[in-house]
């Protein structure tokens, strides 16, 4: 009787930020391309990667994480222990309620708001999980075109534009400190997408937009080091 032919274990990818919009878009992507998909959601009521994982038994797993809790990632790197994390992407963020007041005159509480949930807690996370990523892995964050500094021609939405400009500072930082890693690592611009986050009037639906850097991403592992690239695997300027 011939040998059954082995059958490689599927890779896996933590999406941090999984519930909906984005987060859940990329989710039921990798699950297409054959991946095997942790997400996290917060809190405990039911969201679309629910339905995901009852769509697809055994290939979406499901994980409670609050990222602006540093012990809920704590626990989450505990849970996780032994697991292979081929690609890890940190998609939770938030927006401005303040989008068009200047710098100057945005409440302490709002700054502080978007700042640790976009910029410092994304970090948070990166700096607990990295070492379930191999060499050949990636780790990635969504980061935004209007973190651009040089981009940045019209102002407006002036901490959100501050947030992902941090985000991507740190990413940087943290990938100078791993200079020497084969690893590679991306920081995604996503554009202008109609989602709750993005609003009604945004050109791009989700279907133009995450398939498209769902590709970008699994073609950036074979590039080692950090890049900040579009949808469509164009480099934006820092």
């Amino acid at each position: 009787m011939p040998l059954s032919p082995v059958t490689a274990p599927s890779p896996t990818i933590l999406i941090i930020g999984a519930s909906r919009g984005l987060g859940h878009a990329m989710a039921a992507e990798f699950v297409t391309k054959g991946w095997h998909v942790i997400g996290t959601v917060r809190g405990g009521a039911r969201t679309l990667l629910h339905d995901l994982a009852d769509e697809n038994e055994g290939r979406v797993e499901i994980e409670t994480l609050d990222i602006n809790e540093p012990g809920e990632i704590a626990a989450l790197r505990t849970r996780l222990s032994g697991r292979v994390l081929d690609m890890l992407f940190v998609n939770a963020g938030t927006t401005t309620h303040e989008e068009h007041v200047h710098i100057g005159e945005v409440s302490t509480e709002e700054f502080v708001r978007v700042m640790v949930t976009n910029a410092l807690s994304p970090m948070r996370a990166i700096e607990a999980l990295q070492d379930l990523v191999p060499a050949d892995g990636l780790i990635g964050a969504m980061s935004s075109g209007q973190g651009s500094v040089a981009n940045n021609v019209k102002g407006l939405r002036e901490v959100y534009r501050g947030s992902k400009a941090a985000l991507n500072m740190f990413m940087r930082s943290f990938a100078a400190r791993e200079a020497g890693s084969p690893r590679a690592m991306a920081l995604m611009a996503p554009g202008w997408i109609r989602t709750e986050l993005g609003g009604a009037s945004a050109p791009l639906s989700v279907g133009d937009s995450i398939p498209n850097l769902v590709n970008v991403l699994l073609a950036k592992r074979e590039r080692p080091g950090l890049e900040y690239l579009d949808y469509l695997g164009r480099t934006v300027p820092w």
